[in-house]
């Protein structure tokens, strides 16, 4: 009981606490003898904190499907180049053994393939995104040729044909393929002919 009065008095003696940030504004005991303002970046920087760790979590998650798409296409190559030593032996020419040493066989491959593909809980494999191959689409990105900085419709499309930002859009800031002094001088020469006067008679 003694304790307990003790500290209302001390409480009741002390309101004012500095932040423990040492900001110079006044703390609270709710806020963690923080101000408001240095309580709030707190719990903004926990969330950040928990939110790149989440993302962390998730991009190991994802990389064994990147190991999976890089073995198959590993073996798709090792297909596409089958042909040109069955055609080799069959035309007379001897084929590289040093390439064929270090090749894996397709069986390896495939066996590669089904030990890091992820199964579900029935069993049963399941279909990856890379297995199944939709037609690329052309995505036009607009970007600036030198410093590679997203321009969108704002950007600059020079005589030479790229596109870049405001700063490179000059002839200068970048490596101009397009003759500026030959495309002025056959435009002067174009819009102002020579003009000679008739040569006056001698009296």
């Amino acid at each position: 009981m003694a304790e307990e009065h003790q500290q209302k008095w001390q409480e009741a003696s002390n309101p004012h606490v500095l932040c423990a940030n040492n900001c110079g504004f006044f703390g609270s005991p709710n806020t963690i003898n923080l101000c408001s303002k240095c309580y709030k970046d707190h719990c903004l920087n926990k969330r950040q904190m928990s939110k790149a760790k989440i993302a962390v979590e998730n991009s190991l998650s994802d990389a064994p499907h990147a190991l999976i798409d890089m073995v198959s296409d590993v073996h798709a190559l090792h297909q596409k180049h089958e042909p040109d030593t069955f055609h080799q032996i069959s035309t007379g020419s001897a084929p590289d053994v040093a390439s064929d040493v270090h090749a894996p066989s397709s069986a390896a491959t495939k066996l590669d393939l089904e030990k890091l593909r992820p199964e579900t809980s029935s069993g049963k494999g399941v279909v990856l995104e890379g297995e199944v191959h939709a037609p690329a689409k052309a995505v036009v990105r607009n970007r600036c040729r030198s410093c590679r900085k997203r321009v969108g419709l704002t950007g600059f499309t020079c005589k030479c044909g790229t596109l870049f930002c405001g700063t490179h859009r000059y002839p200068e800031k970048h490596e101009c393929s397009f003759d500026f002094k030959a495309v002025g001088k056959e435009m002067i020469a174009r819009e102002n002919p020579v003009v000679k006067a008739s040569k006056l008679d001698k009296i």
